[in-house]
């Protein structure tokens, strides 16, 4: 182990431009780390060696930090094991992502009452009796530099970030470009601005355009890998994937109260990062749970995609609760890969890990097109994944901008009578975000879709999904 952390503070030293001075900042940033409780022991032990080169370093955290993990996520209270693991490796400040808000007000409350850092998130408005624990922004003093680190939680189509709608009652959001301005006098009291955000890449994009007085942005929510950072309009933006395959440091150079450069490295996260005993000990602690590695059926081939893992979770509904047709939202699917071999109980809550309920409904055709639209629309424009039809989706421009046709096929290749009505299943979340007309608001289950899924694979036993889809997109079709 010793020689392994004597590597990783060459790397660390490396990365550094120099010896540390009064007027270098530096930044470790995550984001979306989404439950990634087995490479805590890693994250801890790179924290700890940047600290043994300069102890001020700040480590920061762009939301999303739970939701991924069942060692995690069905925790009492929910999201104790990711708060422990961030207590214990010092993490100085978290925005709020949207999956912050899965266990509902009272569960966020008491995420923030057992943190030891600080979330910040200026565009969400938490009146007293929530008891939830956010500000605005902080600022930290790094060797005699003031530091303003200004949050922004995500906003979505509905007016809320991207959860149920009963997991936000009580609380307001603003658009993060109407809210940031009102900060502008907190720029001018600090040396170096970070705007800490749970907004995407693509927002951060037109963030930085609006803000250029900000330094750097540290970015999230898309998932979007990035090498090192990227400057736009002068500001540095850093986001890396999703569940830690990298952390990035970040180096600010200040002269007179201004930053003068700024650079950004990424810290690879794999087997082959040391890992930190106190954290080692702490993940053993969470993950003595048998029932978890439970095996319950078998991947006959590797699946590559998340279209194949879709189809699989909407069929294993489909059968489950008798219904003509179930989809899914695209984003509901946490795996891409799933190599050929055993399949656990935690590998299905780890593919379906918010603890959703399902919502069946009686639809026409027409009203199952506008839901499927109305969830594309809702989804970031990705079409969502279907079982018992299938569909071809024509689009107005490459950038998918918005769907110009829509077919639906059933699994004869028959075209869908718009008028008939069809036993349709979908999950609660998706029900709650596709505004679209429909008679039928649908029943809600007690089951959770993830439980469905493990009760469906033990009934079929082995699993080949390899290459399967149930829609075909085509662009610039006129």
């Amino acid at each position: 182990m010793k020689k392994y952390f004597l590597s990783i503070i060459a790397f660390v030293a490396l990365s550094f431009n120099g010896i540390a001075t009064g007027e270098t900042v530096r930044i470790l940033s995550t984001n979306d780390m989404h439950s990634a409780l087995e490479k805590m022991p890693q994250l801890a032990a790179i924290v700890d060696s940047i600290r043994a080169i300069d102890p001020s370093v700040l480590v920061l955290s762009a939301g999303d930090n739970r939701t991924g993990n069942p060692y995690n996520d069905r925790y009492e209270p929910v999201s104790y094991p990711m708060i422990q693991f961030m207590n214990l490796i010092g993490f100085d400040a978290s925005a709020l992502g949207n999956h912050e808000y899965d266990s509902k007000v009272e569960g966020l409350a008491k995420m923030t009452a057992l943190s030891n850092f600080q979330y910040l998130a200026a565009n969400i408005t938490c009146p007293p009796e929530t008891g939830i624990h956010v500000v605005p922004y902080k600022v930290f003093d790094v060797k005699g530099v003031k530091v303003g680190v200004l949050g922004i939680t995500q906003v979505g189509t509905l007016g809320i970030p991207d959860t149920h709608p009963d997991n936000v009652i009580g609380l307001s959001f603003q658009q993060p470009e109407e809210i940031i301005p009102q900060y502008k006098w907190l720029s001018e009291q600090c040396d170096v601005n970070i705007l800490l955000t749970h907004v995407g890449y693509e927002v951060d994009l037109e963030l930085a355009k609006l803000f250029p007085y900000y330094d750097m942005i540290v970015s999230s929510h898309s998932h979007t890998q990035l090498e090192g950072g990227e400057i736009h309009n002068g500001v540095l933006i850093t986001q890396n994937g999703y569940q830690l395959p990298r952390v990035t440091l970040t180096t600010l150079e200040v002269e007179n109260g201004k930053v003068v450069s700024k650079s950004a490295k990424n810290i690879f996260i794999d087997k082959s990062t040391p890992r930190a005993d106190a954290a080692d000990a702490l993940l053993k602690h969470f993950k003595n749970s048998p029932e978890m590695e439970r095996q319950i059926g078998f991947f006959t081939t590797d699946i590559s995609t998340y279209d194949a893992l879709g189809v699989m979770m909407c069929d294993a509904w489909r059968d489950e609760l008798a219904c003509d047709i179930a989809f899914e939202n695209y984003g509901g699917v946490r795996y891409d890969v799933f190599p050929a071999g055993p399949i656990t109980v935690k590998d299905i809550l780890n593919l379906d890990p918010f603890m959703n309920t399902a919502v069946v409904m009686t639809l026409t055709g027409k009203e199952l097109s506008d839901m499927l639209i109305a969830c594309f629309k809702a989804d970031r424009n990705r079409f969502p994944i279907t079982s018992g039809c299938t569909a071809i989706v024509t689009y107005t421009d490459s950038n998918k901008t918005d769907i110009k046709t829509l077919q639906l096929f059933d699994n004869d290749g028959r075209a869908l009578d718009m008028k008939k009505k069809y036993r349709v299943m979908t999950n609660n979340y998706v029900a709650s975000i596709c505004d679209s007309p429909r008679k039928d608001q649908g029943e809600r289950g007690t089951e959770t879709t993830s439980d469905l899924i493990i009760r469906w694979i033990e009934k079929v036993k082995t699993v080949d999904y390899q290459g399967r889809n149930s829609f075909i997109e085509v662009w610039n079709n006129h």
